[in-house]
């Protein structure tokens, strides 16, 4: 059997509540990353070789980082999406240290003295 895991995979750095409650994968998803969760990651990071087809075509499609085929590929590639580096989007673009930015300002007068 491909993907033999002796016990089930649990994030809890990421994932503190467990994979099933976190929101981010479906029931089977989740199921699926608690099955085989340590044979992927074990597969992944080269703990160990493939070593069936399976476990073959795993390797090759997250290492090219698109998974046609494979259902344990592409619920890697989103568990790995989700654990990724957070991306930042701001609302204004950063100051440049040359410039202070309150060159032009200039203060209202009060005109109601």
């Amino acid at each position: 059997m491909s993907f033999e895991s002796t016990k089930p995979f649990q994030d809890f750095a990421h994932f503190p509540r467990g994979l099933r409650r976190c929101g981010e994968f479906t029931v089977a998803e989740a199921q699926l990353l608690e099955q085989s969760g340590h044979a992927m990651l074990a597969l992944y990071t080269g703990q160990r070789a493939p070593n069936c087809d399976d476990e073959q075509r795993f390797f090759e499609q997250v290492q090219q980082g698109a998974a046609s085929e494979s259902r344990h590929a592409k619920v890697w590639l989103k568990y790995l999406k989700v654990i990724g580096p957070k991306r930042v989007h701001r609302l204004c673009s950063p100051m440049t240290a040359g410039s202070s930015g309150d060159d032009d300002y200039e203060p209202a007068e009060d005109s109601a003295e």
